[in-house]
């Protein structure tokens, strides 16, 4: 009997309907053709549209049925010149990782043979590892907390960076595991990587102290240390090297950009924000609005991150054929992408919207 599992969708501002809606049709045809699960979807109003429409950027009732999934497929939010008084921009993302405590912020870095990387990769070499952004403290604690709000006066503005060891204590539980998961499967040596600034900051210094006492439940797990500047040049001098990095909140967010730049583009990234029993996936772009409504919008992030849902559905739930499905997605777009078909302006291409996620089910159906 096939799994019955639900999602909720926000299909976002600028151009996120119009990589929603694909990305949708690509997950009801997989889900269509399994006889092991059945995914429902249902599409909730939320972001800067409809906060400018009704003065309410998440509602309750979208909250509650968000809760209620099995899980949460997001699209890109926001819009520049739609604000809260205080001059902030819309981002009920954010307020999701808030809400639900999603602690793990994870972005693959996948580049293989052809991938459109602006590296000269060696010969042979590929790039396949995972950076884990803590996504609730760190730099953004006192964005939506409340409990440490940023000050600003005439003369000075500070913000608080927080660790807790509650959190840290999960979160490298987290990366062990997907580091020992990636060795099961022959996909990487089993590494984890601390990434911080522990050599000027004491709060960093807690943070490593941390990480080293979960890599000593994991004696099976390679450990090692690094620090944000010397990783960040390393990531494009050598970033075969890594296979799961861990890191607080405004780091990672800045290394996940440049993840995207050694892919590519944004419009290959995709991301999930992962907590103990939520997990929202959603491309790491923005909305775009300079381009929403021309078909000139990369679906692919969108697509992957929707792969990456069904990786944890299937893993949660215990069905392989969800993982299996979400393999095929990857490797679905990593031929398009090879072999320069069906690329969006973004990456060099003329397609649009519709005929790059056109080719992604093409290419999918015709090799299963």
């Amino acid at each position: 009997m096939a799994k019955a599992l639900s999602v909720a969708v926000f299909d976002g501002d600028g151009i996120g309907p119009e990589i929603t809606a694909p990305t949708l049709d690509v997950l009801r045809q997989l889900s269509n053709a399994s006889s092991h699960y059945d995914l429902s979807f249902e599409v909730l109003p939320a972001g800067a549209t409809h906060y400018a429409r009704t003065g309410t950027a998440l509602p309750d009732a979208s909250l509650a049925a968000a809760d209620k999934a099995d899980a949460v497929l997001l699209s890109a939010m926001g819009m520049p010149n739609v604000r809260y008084p205080d001059g902030t921009e819309i981002s009920p993302q954010i307020d999701l990782r808030m809400i639900f405590n999603l602690f793990a912020g994870v972005r693959p870095v996948r580049i293989g043979e052809g991938g459109l990387t602006p590296l000269k990769l060696p010969p042979g070499k590929t790039v396949d590892f995972v950076l884990i952004r803590e996504s609730t403290e760190g730099l953004f604690h006192s964005r939506a907390s409340g409990k440490a709000p940023g000050t600003v006066s005439d003369d000075e503005a500070r913000e608080t960076l927080l660790i807790t060891r509650d959190v840290c204590e999960k979160l490298f539980a987290f990366a062990f595991k997907l580091a020992g998961d990636r060795k099961k499967t022959g996909r990487s040596p089993g590494k984890v990587t601390c990434v911080d600034k522990a050599n000027v900051f004491r709060s960093f210094a807690f943070f490593r102290e941390l990480f080293d006492a979960e890599a000593a439940r994991h004696p099976d797990l390679e450990a090692d240390h690094a620090y944000v500047d010397a990783v960040a040049l390393w990531m494009v001098q050598k970033p075969w090297v890594y296979d799961v990095m861990v890191t607080e909140n405004m780091f990672g967010d800045i290394l996940s950009d440049l993840g995207a730049g050694l892919m590519g583009g944004l419009g290959m990234a995709p991301s999930a924000d992962i907590g103990l029993d939520h997990a929202v996936f959603q491309p790491c772009h923005g909305s775009a609005p300079d381009i929403a409504g021309q078909g000139k919008a990369n679906p692919f992030a969108m697509i992957l991150s929707g792969a990456m849902m069904l990786d944890w559905l299937g893993l949660k739930h215990g069905v392989s054929a969800m993982t299996d499905d979400a393999e095929r997605l990857r490797l679905a777009i990593d031929d398009l992408v090879a072999t320069q078909r069906s690329l969006t302006p973004d990456l060099g291409g003329t397609a649009t919207t519709h005929d790059a996620a056109q080719a992604v089910a093409d290419n999918l159906f015709a090799t299963a």
